[in-house]
């Protein structure tokens, strides 16, 4: 990578993590609502610790994870990462101190003091929620499109599919369910601060509809309208990419007789269906596997069959 494409890479990790912070503290903290999440959970404890603020909860989930990831994963854990999920945080706490008055606001986030309630939507909480999500997907994706993460769940989920045999994406979806569940008990029906919210059970939707709008904007980000991806892979090493693709992928693929149009020797190819989150552990484990592994990765709009989509109706509306 040249010396522009380093600054320009770090430059837009930063930029995501900023503008990610940004669309939490102006938009989904003040508000109650729990996104899933590092810093979904540290909005549910700041109901109950409200001293402590958003961020530093952060870094009490994030440091732990990213210390257990670094000593299991090693260099499978990306130091892009690290530094992410660090900056973010801070980012955050510096910004909710500059947005609020007083020490007493930063603990209460009333919405009414934000900005001087300028920018008080405490009576809009679905434009509210609408506006926050689409702004931390787009910082998300930028980070992502970066190869980074910002920590979190997705380390929950590393961690989930390598000592539980739970798919990435599974653990992601369970580490999201609790936090949002933990809103639930703690906002809405007021365990451990013994006040409940009046709109408890509307927080916890709202909650959802942020996570499924965040998604979809990262999801956009990175693929457009694509789900999920192609691969064909060229490779000496069947056996343990086989191993790979069954037992720790958990799915299956087909080989497919391929001739190379220079050397005119017969080979099997490797063709693999696989959903956008799972792109890039798999092309980090066929790079361990086999350096000189050539792969193509494709689009695949549409995927019918085990593991993916079924089959439509006939007569049943189709998104196109």
């Amino acid at each position: 990578m040249g010396s522009w494409a380093w600054w320009r890479s770090w430059f837009l990790i930063f930029l995501g993590c900023s503008i990610m912070g940004t669309g939490f503290v102006l938009f989904i903290n003040p508000y109650n609502f729990v996104p899933g999440g590092v810093y979904g959970m540290g909005i549910v404890l700041h109901n109950i610790f409200p001293s402590i603020q958003v961020g530093t909860f952060g870094y009490m989930f994030d440091i732990p994870l990213m210390i257990a990831a670094m000593l299991i994963f090693g260099r499978q854990f990306g130091t892009r990462t690290v530094l992410a999920a660090l900056y973010t945080p801070g980012y955050m706490n510096i910004l909710t101190r500059l947005v609020y008055p007083t020490p007493e606001a930063v603990e209460s986030l009333d919405p009414s003091l934000l900005l001087g309630g300028r920018l008080n939507l405490s009576n809009d909480l679905l434009l509210a929620c609408i506006i926050g999500a689409v702004i931390i997907g787009v910082g998300l994706g930028i980070v992502v499109r970066q190869q980074a993460t910002t920590g979190g769940t997705d380390i929950v989920g590393m961690l989930l599919q390598k000592f539980a045999g739970i798919k990435f994406s599974t653990g992601i979806l369970l580490a999201d369910g609790f936090v949002v569940l933990s809103g639930l008990v703690v906002i809405g029906f007021g365990v451990g601060t013994g006040e409940a919210a009046s709109n408890g059970w509307m927080l916890t939707l709202y909650s959802l509809i942020t996570i499924y709008t965040s998604s979809r904007v990262v999801a956009y980000l990175l693929d457009g309208a694509s789900y999920d991806k192609l691969l064909f892979i060229i490779s000496d090493h069947h056996d343990e990419l086989k191993r790979f693709i069954l037992e720790d992928l958990d799915r299956s693929a087909t080989y497919l007789k391929s001739r190379g149009m220079y050397t005119d020797s017969v080979r099997d190819m490797i063709f693999l269906v696989v959903s956008r989150k799972e792109v890039h552990h798999v092309q980090n484990k066929i790079r361990e596997i086999d350096p000189k592994a050539f792969v193509v990765v494709t689009d695949a709009y549409e995927t019918f069959g085990e593991g993916f989509k079924q089959f439509p109706d006939k007569n049943e509306i189709q998104a196109q």
